[in-house]
C-alpha cells in the first residue's frame, strides 16, 4: 500500500509542477482509473508495481489534457457520464444550478413538468432532472452533432430515454409546438468572452468544443438569445435558469427586464460564493 501512495505522491508533484489545479485529486483519480476502482477504494488496491499505463496517463495530464478525456468519464450529481473529444466536460459548479431547478420543479403544481435543456452537451443536466424529477419530460437540445452523439449515448445508458429526448436544433426556432407551454428552461450556454481567450486554461481552450465556449466579445451573446427563447417557450409562471461566468453577474439581470415580462430575476451563487447563474420567472397572465 505504501508503494501505491508513494507513486501517487510522485505523480502529484509532477502535476503540480505542470500547473494542474487539483494535482492530488487528479493523481488519485488516474490511479483509480488504472486499477478499475473508485478513488475511495484505492486503499483496497494491494501493493504492486504500477503498470506503465499509469505513467502514460500522468504524462497526458501533465500536458494538460483534461482528466475526463483520459478516463473517459465525468461525475455529475448522481451520474457517471461518458465524455471525450467533441463534448463539453460538465463542471461541479453547474450542479448547484441543477439542484435549484430540481427543487423548483418539485415545488411546482404540475403533474408532468415539461423542461428544455438548451446546449445539452453530455446530457448531464437533462438526465439529472429526469432522474430526480421522475415525472418530468426533458427536451435536450444542441446544435453540435458531435456533442449530441455523446448526449444520446449517456441518455441511453441512463435508462431515461423514454423521458429525455435529444435533438439537434437551433434554440431560436426549436420546439415550435411547445411555445408558451414549457415549465422550466435551463442552460449552461457558451459564455467565455473572445476578448479573454488568452486567459483560458489549456484544458478548456484546447479541448472543450468551441461552440460550447465562445459567446462574443463580452461573452453574453448566447444569453441574450436565451432571453428570447425563454419568452417564446415558457408558459406564464414558468421559470428559467442560466449559468454565466465570473464577473458577468452584474450584467445578466439587465438582459431579463421587467418590461419584457420577466419577474423575480436573481443571481444565485456557487459553492465558492460567486455569482454563478441567473434565475427568472415569466409573468403570470
Amino acid at each position: 500500500m505504501n508503494f501505491l501512495l508513494d507513486e501517487v505522491a510522485r505523480a502529484t508533484l509532477r502535476l503540480a509542477d505542470a500547473g494542474v489545479a487539483s494535482p492530488r485529486a487528479d493523481a488519485e483519480e488516474l490511479a483509480a482509473f488504472v486499477h478499475g476502482v473508485r478513488r475511495g477504494q484505492l486503499h483496497q488496491v494491494p501493493d504492486s508495481d504500477f503498470d506503465a499505463l499509469y505513467w502514460e496517463c500522468v504524462a497526458r495530464r501533465e500536458a494538460r489534457e483534461p482528466l475526463q478525456h483520459i478516463t473517459g468519464r465525468a461525475y455529475f450529481r448522481y451520474l457517471e457520464l461518458a465524455v471525450g473529444p467533441g463534448v463539453f466536460v460538465p463542471r461541479p459548479e453547474t450542479e448547484i444550478m441543477v439542484g435549484w431547478a430540481i427543487d423548483t420543479l418539485r415545488a411546482m403544481d404540475v403533474a408532468d413538468p415539461l423542461v428544455v435543456d438548451v446546449g445539452t452537451g453530455s446530457g448531464a443536466i437533462a438526465i439529472s432532472i429526469a432522474q430526480e424529477v421522475p415525472r418530468s419530460r426533458v427536451y435536450a437540445l444542441d446544435v453540435d452533432p458531435e456533442a449530441l452523439n455523446w448526449a444520446k449515448r449517456n441518455i441511453a445508458a441512463s435508462g431515461h430515454g423514454d423521458r429525455v429526448i435529444a435533438q439537434q436544433d437551433d434554440m431560436r426556432s426549436a420546439l415550435p409546438d411547445f411555445e408558451g407551454r414549457v415549465d422550466l428552461l435551463i442552460s449552461n450556454p457558451p459564455y467565455v468572452p473572445t476578448e479573454g481567450a488568452e486567459r483560458v486554461p489549456p484544458e478548456v481552450g484546447h479541448y472543450d468544443p468551441a461552440p460550447a465556449l465562445w459567446a462574443g466579445r463580452d461573452g453574453l451573446d448566447a444569453i441574450r438569445e436565451l432571453e428570447g427563447v425563454g419568452r417564446r417557450l415558457l408558459r406564464p409562471g414558468g421559470c428559467l435558469a442560466v449559468e454565466h461566468g465570473d464577473g458577468q453577474g452584474i450584467d445578466i439581470p439587465r438582459i431579463f427586464p421587467e418590461e419584457l415580462g420577466w419577474r423575480d430575476v436573481r443571481n444565485r451563487k456557487d459553492l465558492a460564493r460567486r455569482d454563478r447563474f441567473v434565475v427568472a420567472r415569466r409573468a403570470d397572465e
